[in-house]
């Protein structure tokens, strides 16, 4: 990585900002994008890098600048964890696909021309363990994660052979401010194997050494994810029990 560019969105906090350190420990050239332009500062100032805050979706243009004219890698990391059911308001599920769904795919279209005349990049997608599998009372979040990891696999059976290098990141929970925000179903499901942003940013680096497209985290998630595959009544029926001893600690 050493005096690679890197974009990390979403960087503020939480997973991107290990992630931004991480690189930047590296010695990577990092761009740090959040919203919160005073986070973004403060963590580019931390790292050596530079901010450039905004919209995710907007970022590359002038990430790209920042760097010299050229991203090597991208991080798709910046996302919302949409809670609600089906009867969520339409702002809420518009909201969700956007950041969790397009912002990577016009991050996407903005880069890959340039990577594949070069035959080479690399695009690391933040998903979720629950685009693997799901997350109770969070019906936006599951959903649009599950476009997420979609669209990243996707990208990696298309381009790989033009030497894209596509990573998609389940963890299930991490100690973050988007961990605390998920409440009683989180408490239940997610805080007690929850583990820091820096194991996420390990994981993500061994994946890359390993050449790896599917980052775990959480190693367990796997398992849950071929049962997913190969019996999928029996966990369903294991998640409604879930649900349903989520929902009693609501009464």
């Amino acid at each position: 990585m050493r005096d690679k560019g890197v974009v990390v969105t979403g960087a503020g906090g939480g997973i991107g900002a290990a992630l931004a350190r991480r690189f930047a420990a590296e010695g990577a050239r990092v761009v740090v994008n959040d919203l919160d332009g005073a986070k973004a500062r403060a963590v580019a100032d931390e790292v050596g890098g530079v901010a450039v805050p905004g919209d995710a979706s907007l970022t590359v243009p002038q990430a790209t600048e920042a760097l010299g004219g050229t991203v090597d890698v991208y991080c798709a990391n910046a996302g919302l964890g949409s809670g609600g059911s089906e009867a969520a308001p339409e702002e809420v599920w518009a909201a969700a696909w956007d950041v969790n769904v397009m912002a990577h795919v016009r991050a996407a279209q903005a880069l890959l021309p340039g990577w594949l005349e070069r035959g080479g990049g690399r695009f690391v997608s933040t998903v979720s363990a629950a685009g693997l599998l799901t997350m109770i009372g969070a019906a936006p979040y599951s959903v649009t994660k599950h476009g997420a990891y979609a669209f990243a696999e996707w990208l990696s059976l298309t381009y790989r052979h033009r030497g894209l290098k596509v990573h998609a990141i389940c963890p299930q929970g991490v100690r973050t401010d988007m961990l605390a925000a998920t409440g009683s179903a989180g408490d239940l499901v997610l805080t007690p194997t929850a583990i820091e942003p820096e194991d996420v940013a390990d994981a993500l680096f061994e994946g890359m050494a390993e050449d790896r497209f599917l980052i775990l985290p959480h190693p367990e998630v796997a398992a849950y994810y071929e049962a997913r595959a190969a019996t999928p009544d029996k966990w369903l029926t294991g998640m409604n029990h879930l649900q349903q001893k989520w929902e009693a600690t609501q009464r």
